[in-house]
């Protein structure tokens, strides 16, 4: 069991605090164990609720994590514990809800709702909303070009991609789009889901904004890749909500949130009709997400004059039907790409460091890790303390604005500058996505061990996303 201590102040080898004591952890930093806690000055005032809370919940201990839920061995596989931090593993413990379920996460894992970003888990006949996550099918394609980068204006490429691609929240493409996907959408086996078609055809293609992006790259041959990175966008997400409201016995379209960052996942049993729905509604949310990367893909092509010669796409948020140690299961991936013998995915850094494009390598570390691996280097610098807090105004145009009035750790010029230095054309985005917000990629992938191996290294040239003053309701 972990106590969070919400002010810590120590003297004389004794704490002075107010300890909070639940049942689902705390942030690993501030956590502490029974036994430091007796040497508080105020631990008598808690010590019978204390005990009361021990008698009830005998801990096991599974790879130095205290276990304080039902009491089973846990099967989990961490790749670079050291550099995650310790509510992410109390997180994913509390995920798995059987001695069969395998739990796994990637050295770049960090807190999520309901389920660890980077964490990977194995059931036998549950599905995990909380791992699959709002959006649905949120992921990565890259292509590389028939194009040498030294032979385009990349300004004038970046210009262009801003203005015929939409970025941000609920904005729709500046072009209608046709596309196969939205007759699927309009005919889906899960009817409710038919109602979205008109957001569905408005959205398909856009960005959104958050982590998103679109960028171009060099590689070490001097030729210019594409990558992209976002999801199914407010389909998904209004999939999601949906299923949520389900689960809890209300209508489709009730108002819901996702529990709290330490809640209980929402499961469903997949030998349900319930649960079948929901694999069905998540295939197509997926089947949404991969079209709108093909599509946007397809537009930076056009606007570069060029033919893609080679190309890798996968989602990170997902759940797949697939075979580990000769038994089926159901796993679901969150911000955790899929990484099989030969398969291919591509990994993004920051806007400024170099991303990678990886192969799966069929060792036992990656079976043991359900042969998944990293979706990105792994945040370490919350959007808050990034950016600082502040309040939402509206422009004399009508669109909204952030006032800052607590400034954040995030010095923004400077990244820019640092940016034009690096001679990378930057496009929109903000101080909650500066390279320091995130781990280096080149550390996180070596605690990946010989479960991968990098075949391809990507220097970014262009990046474009949307500006920090977009609040995305879509993005996961």
């Amino acid at each position: 069991m972990n106590i969070k201590v919400i002010k810590r102040i120590e003297k004389d080898g004794r704490i002075t605090g107010v300890f909070d004591y639940g049942t689902l952890g705390g942030i690993s930093e501030l956590t502490i164990d029974l036994e430091t806690v007796k040497t508080a000055k105020n631990f008598e005032e808690h010590s019978e609720k204390l005990n009361s809370l021990f008698e009830k919940l005998k801990p096991v201990t599974i790879e130095g994590v205290s276990s304080h839920f039902e009491e089973f061995e846990r099967k989990i596989k961490i790749f670079g514990k050291e550099v995650i931090e310790n509510s992410a593993i109390i997180q994913l413990e509390n995920c798995l809800s059987s001695p069969e379920d395998i739990g796994v996460l990637t050295a770049d894992a960090h807190f999520g709702y309901g389920h660890p970003i980077g964490g990977a888990i194995a059931y036998k006949d549950k599905v995990s909303l909380s791992g699959v996550g709002f959006d649905i099918g949120c992921g990565n394609k890259a292509v590389m070009t028939d194009i040498k980068a030294s032979d385009i204006n990349i300004r004038k490429i970046m210009k262009e991609i801003e203005s015929q691609i939409g970025f941000g929240t609920g904005r729709p493409n500046p072009k209608p789009i046709d596309h196969p996907i939205l007759d699927k959408i309009a005919k889906a086996e899960f009817e409710l889901q038919r109602k979205m078609i008109a957001m569905a055809t408005e959205q398909l293609g856009t960005v959104g904004s958050g982590n998103h992006f679109v960028d171009i790259f060099e590689d070490e041959n001097g030729y210019v890749w594409i990558g992209v990175h976002f999801g199914s966008r407010g389909f998904g997400h209004k999939t999601t909500t949906g299923f949520i409201a389900l689960s809890r016995g209300m209508e489709w379209s009730a108002n819901v949130q996702e529990d709290k960052k330490n809640g209980r996942p929402i499961l469903f049993d997949t030998k349900t009709a319930l649960g079948q729905a929901y694999i069905n509604a998540v295939q197509l949310a997926g089947d949404y997400a991969h079209a709108g990367r093909d599509v946007v893909v397809d537009k930076v092509l056009e606007i570069l004059g060029g033919k893609a010669t080679y190309e890798v796409h996968n989602h990170h948020n997902f759940v797949w039907r697939e075979e580990h140690f000769g038994e089926n299961y159901w796993v679901v991936r969150k911000g955790c790409t899929p990484a099989f013998p030969g398969q291919q995915g591509f990994i993004g850094a920051n806007m400024r460091d170099n991303s990678v494009i990886v192969e799966g390598v069929d060792t036992p570390e990656s079976r043991a890790g359900l042969y998944s691996t990293v979706h990105g280097a792994g945040r370490i610098l919350s959007r808050t303390k990034a950016t600082g807090k502040g309040k939402w105004q509206k422009t004399s145009k009508g669109n909204r604005h952030k006032v800052i009035h607590t400034p954040g750790v995030v010095d923004w010029g400077k990244v820019k500058k640092e940016m034009k230095e690096s001679d990378i054309v930057l496009i929109g985005a903000g101080a909650d996505e500066a390279p320091e917000c995130y781990k280096k990629l080149d550390e996180v992938l070596q605690y990946q061990g010989s479960t991968i191996k990098v075949i391809h290294t990507l220097k970014p040239i262009g990046v474009a996303m949307a500006s920090s003053d977009v609040v995305d309701p879509y993005k996961d």
